[in-house]
């Protein structure tokens, strides 16, 4: 068994460039991958697609999530369910937002 603290994982993300969200890779196995997004306000992750099912819980903040429906508004506590190849992004507006992505099965294991 392992336990994971996502808040203090966001926390502590990096960010490859300052003008795209941090992230930290929480869990990676065959079966599911999960990894925390701290997007600052008006940073994005542009939509795109994957072969896995994406859920995302928000654990702080608020912003707008992105698919094939269009936008929505989402808060803490707040879980959005993407099907496989379904497009998705997430964006920060005026607060910071953090998410926590599930992807399963993990992607390169299909």
């Amino acid at each position: 068994m392992r336990t994971y603290d996502p808040a203090a994982l966001a926390r502590s993300a990096l960010s490859a460039h300052p003008d795209r969200p941090a992230t930290a890779l929480v869990h990676d196995s065959p079966g599911a991958r999960l990894v925390v997004f701290r997007i600052a306000p008006g940073q994005t992750v542009a939509m795109h697609t994957s072969s896995s099912t994406v859920v995302l819980h928000v654990l702080s903040g608020s912003g707008l999530v992105s698919g094939a429906q269009g936008e929505r508004a989402v808060e803490a506590g707040t879980i959005v369910a993407y099907e496989p190849d379904e497009p998705h992004g997430m964006r920060a507006t005026s607060h910071e937002l953090v998410l926590l992505a599930a992807i399963t099965p993990r992607p390169a294991s299909r």
